[in-house]
């Protein structure tokens, strides 16, 4: 999809602050240029949800990344949000900035390795909270997978996530914002704000800050479209006292209890629990291969979370689906069009989060333009039958 020429200065001007040496914050404000008629968001298939930008192509939760997923045709981009020292939210994966950023190359930062318990793992590293957004911001991001593209490693800089709305605000047409409140128990132990405020209280109030408001599929929503995602059931509750914007619980691995309140796999996917927590959240973001075991690369029978989810009336957007081999299980044969088709078509799910933004959106589009290529030539099929038929009478 090509870009507006109104999106042009903004991408320049952060790809610019992006490459900068200078460490300086920068918070740029939306130009307010998308107030006028934008294609609005599609609502009528599964949402394309950029995970981490279109980081199959370029470094992720970068800027770069974001503005590539938006030309490629996301519906979303999706981000995880951490915080550093001084308690500026920014957009990071990880909670140690070891294996995407130069960060051990700095000399200056060797003392600031630390060992802190993460998910009740003791977990060594350099911490995001252990530096300031000036520190942060001088450091560079790199690919994560050797096997990707490495041309970008060095270029682009850690992005606030202010930044990261500013990039949707001033998309050419209605690109929606999937925020993920990351890591809240290690964040709220380690960065206190001065007014006694938590992590989600300033995560929520960024949004509020730039318009992001509305229940699912409201007036307000489909001007500004938001979802919300943890992995933490206490902080997707506590966030639904503070704004009506649809939350996502995110699930892991069936191996992996939940961060905050320790409970297994099991009880959380279970109906008492669905039912639960479907009055607090809109849906639900499992690991894929929790929706369809998988043993020695092969899928095996699915489960019937995605039913029992729709029965709860809770959307399902399962992650992550990635176009290397190395990731497509042996049913695919290599091919990620496949892939596509089988969760959407077959398992009936609401999202996806992918790496490769612009290969779903090519698969939605062609499969789109393929049903109404069939549905076009049946429509003249039963013309000139009916014209046939007409003629025959006569």
């Amino acid at each position: 999809m090509a870009s507006s020429h109104c999106f042009a200065p903004f991408v320049f001007l952060l790809l610019l602050v992006g490459c900068s040496a200078s460490g300086r914050p920068f918070y740029p404000l939306p130009s307010k240029l998308a107030d006028g008629d934008r294609q609005p968001l599609q609502t009528s298939r599964p949402y394309n949800i950029a995970h981490r930008g279109s980081n199959g192509e370029i470094p992720e939760e970068t800027a770069a990344a974001y503005m590539r997923a938006i030309e490629e045709g996301a519906d979303f981009i999706e981000t995880d949000i951490l915080s550093s020292k001084d308690g500026v939210l920014i957009c990071f994966h990880d909670v140690t900035l070891d294996k995407t950023t130069d960060v051990a190359e700095h000399k200056e930062f060797s003392n600031r390795k630390r060992t802190y318990e993460v998910q009740g793992v003791n977990t060594t590293g350099f911490f995001t909270v252990d530096f300031t957004l000036e520190e942060l911001k001088s450091l560079r991001v790199k690919q994560r997978y050797p096997f990707r593209d490495q041309q970008y490693n060095g270029k682009y800089t850690i992005i606030t996530f202010e930044e990261f709305i500013a990039i949707a605000l001033d998309a050419p047409r209605v690109v929606g914002i999937y925020p993920e409140i990351k890591n809240p128990v290690l964040i709220n132990q380690h960065v206190k704000w001065a007014d006694g405020k938590r992590f989600e209280d300033r995560f929520v109030e960024t949004l509020k800050k730039y318009g992001y408001k509305g229940s699912y599929m409201s007036k307000d929503w489909l001007k500004q479209p938001a979802f919300i995602q943890s992995f933490a059931p206490t902080s997707l509750i506590y966030v639904s006292n503070l704004t009506d914007l649809p939350k996502i619980f995110l699930i892991d691995d069936v191996t992996v209890p939940t961060q905050d309140t320790n409970q297994s796999y099991w009880e959380i996917t279970s109906d008492a629990y669905l039912d639960f927590i479907k009055d607090y959240v809109v849906g639900i973001g499992p690991w894929k291969d929790t929706v369809v075991p998988v043993v020695n690369n092969y899928l095996q029978t699915p489960t019937d979370l995605v039913s029992r989810a729709h029965a709860h009336d809770l959307q399902v957007h399962p992650y992550t689906y990635r176009n290397e081999n190395s990731f497509l299980h042996f049913n695919f044969h290599q091919d990620p069009y496949a892939e596509y088709d089988y969760w959407i078509n077959e398992i009936g799910v609401d999202g996806l989060f992918t790496d490769f933004t612009g290969s779903l959106h090519n698969y939605q589009e062609w499969s789109s333009s393929k049903e109404g290529d069939e549905k076009n030539a049946s429509n003249l099929l039963h013309k000139i039958a009916s014209m046939v038929s007409s003629y025959g009478k006569a």
